[in-house]
């Protein structure tokens, strides 16, 4: 088994993007304030059943990315051979596997990113799966998403959809607050822990992070919870093997100041060739703009 990412089928399938938004509703689900006041604060938060009826759809549409992953885009496998288990995941398939498609245009996720980000707009930016399969003990190194992205701002969140039950042994930990700290660390393979390669000296080292001190943020899960969080907010997890599969479906979100960014190295997903300069708006050809309702 190859391990790390994968040639990618291509990802932007879809000709007619903007008439199939402009066709698509996405309801409202209204946050409580605290529930934004604790996303701003600690960086994460929390929302309990907020996608249950999207748990077997999203489940179905993984399977489909686990059983070809070379039909798909950006597969990735983080398991070496001497290692027990499966840690797969991929990007980049929403115009590609139809109930990722369905989740992205017809789900209240756009409404929900709008909301925690403050933004008077939410734009898609990736989808990203993940599956650890039973008796996987690898653990996602301690990272935060922005600077593996070709983009930078403030108004960012990403939405991980839990699709199995996921004990705190096993749960993503985060590092309360850590989003406000000003800086950015240098993005680390999944599959060896290491630095990417990065000509960017303003990036710093990810520093030591005690997993069980007083700012980390884990909670368990049951399908259809869902984490949200900030681009810049320190995550990852522990090495505890994986009794059950843990899969889950994450959507990434920009808000109304987030622009394009040419990295000095390697991102992931590898998004080339979107004719853009740093500073430009993300193309919403590629990137929908999903919230408001473009009819609304």
């Amino acid at each position: 088994m190859a391990v790390g990412n994968s040639p990618a089928t291509e990802w932007r399938a879809i000709q007619n993007l903007e008439e199939l938004v402009a066709s698509t509703v996405r309801p409202w689900t209204e946050l409580p304030t605290n529930t934004v006041e604790e996303f701003h604060r600690d960086g994460v938060v929390v929302l309990r059943q907020a996608f249950t009826e999207w748990v077997e759809p999203l489940r179905v549409g993984l399977q489909r990315n686990l059983e070809n992953p070379e039909r798909f885009a950006f597969p990735c496998e983080s398991i070496s051979e001497d290692e027990s288990g499966r840690f797969f995941d991929s990007y980049c398939n929403w115009q590609l596997i139809p109930e990722y498609l369905r989740f992205v245009l017809s789900s209240p996720a756009a409404a929900i990113a709008a909301q925690l980000m403050r933004s008077d707009t939410a734009q898609f930016f990736h989808d990203h799966a993940f599956s650890k399969e039973q008796g996987t003990s690898k653990a996602t190194p301690w990272h935060h998403d922005l600077p593996y992205y070709c983009v930078e701002g403030k108004q960012t969140a990403s939405i991980y959809v839990a699709l199995d039950s996921i004990p705190v042994e096993t749960g993503v930990r985060f590092l309360k607050g850590s989003h406000q700290g000003g800086k950015t660390y240098r993005p680390r393979n999944f599959a060896s822990g290491t630095e990417y390669d990065s000509a960017d000296n303003s990036l710093a080292s990810v520093p030591e992070i005690d997993d069980d001190g007083k700012n980390i943020f884990v909670e368990p899960l049951k399908p259809g919870d869902a984490l949200c969080f900030d681009f810049r907010t320190l995550h990852g997890t522990t090495s505890s093997p994986i009794e059950k599969r843990r899969r889950a479906f994450s959507t990434r979100w920009l808000g109304d100041d987030v622009r394009y960014l040419e990295r000095q190295g390697e991102t992931s997903p590898p998004l080339n060739d979107l004719g853009l300069r740093s500073g430009d708006a993300m193309r919403p050809d590629l990137f929908p703009v999903l919230w408001p309702l473009s009819h609304k």
